[in-house]
């Protein structure tokens, strides 16, 4: 990684803190099979499959929290350009606008400003992610019945990241020379929700060009 890189993604940056894995638990050692296939320069198409033996549920989880780890670090490096002002709608683009929508203080969809959004979706993410009951991090701890249903919903709203980033700031993160590792993370996110159906297509349309060009 260039210099440059490397103070882009510097951990201050970081939107939130990273959620880590429990060195000597099944899920760190899921965790750590996920880095080696990428790091050796697999395809990403391959590198996003089910390893032989192993559970879906734990692979599912161990990469919602990655990709919440590397999303969350994208969106911390343009954040002081996405403000109440130049964004006071959390949009992609003049087609799609997102509200925000909870189980408590947000029981309607809210139109709010792309940083407020972004505020409330990391905390809300979280919230799941360090919850055991939805997250179980011991082995033959059972994952929840709807636990899919929550992975599911947690990447539908991650998408959303990237949506607001290439439509919005994109010039930014070529000013910051971090286009190919963004793009990176943004084809091997999308590979992963494919191989598992884990993003309706209708979620998926407002990238739906690039991502043609981007993921043959």
């Amino acid at each position: 990684m260039s210099l440059a890189l490397k103070q882009v993604f510097n951990k201050d940056r970081t939107f939130r803190p990273k959620r880590k894995f429990e060195p000597g638990t099944q899920r760190f050692e899921l965790h750590k099979k996920a880095q080696a296939s990428l790091n050796a320069g697999l395809d990403l198409k391959q590198a996003v499959q089910l390893p032989h033996s192993e559970d879906r549920n734990d692979w599912v989880a161990v990469h919602v929290v990655d990709f919440f780890n590397r999303i969350n670090l994208i969106y911390g490096t343009i954040s002081e350009s996405c403000t109440d002002q130049t964004c006071p709608i959390m949009s992609g683009g003049p087609k799609y606008e997102y509200r925000w929508q909870d189980e408590h203080k947000y029981k309607k969809p809210t139109a709010l400003s792309a940083p407020k959004y972004m505020s409330l979706l990391m905390d809300w993410i979280e919230l799941q992610i360090n919850d055991e009951h939805i997250f179980p991090t011991n082995v033959g701890t059972p994952f929840p019945k709807n636990f899919m249903q929550v992975a599911k919903k947690i990447l539908s709203r991650l998408f959303r990241v990237f949506v607001h980033v290439y439509i919005h700031h994109f010039d930014r993160v070529s000013q910051m020379g971090a286009e190919a590792h963004v793009n990176t993370c943004y084809k091997h996110f999308f590979y992963f929700v494919t191989e598992f159906n884990l993003i309706d297509q209708k979620e998926l349309e407002p990238l739906k060009e690039m991502t043609g060009r981007m993921c043959h």
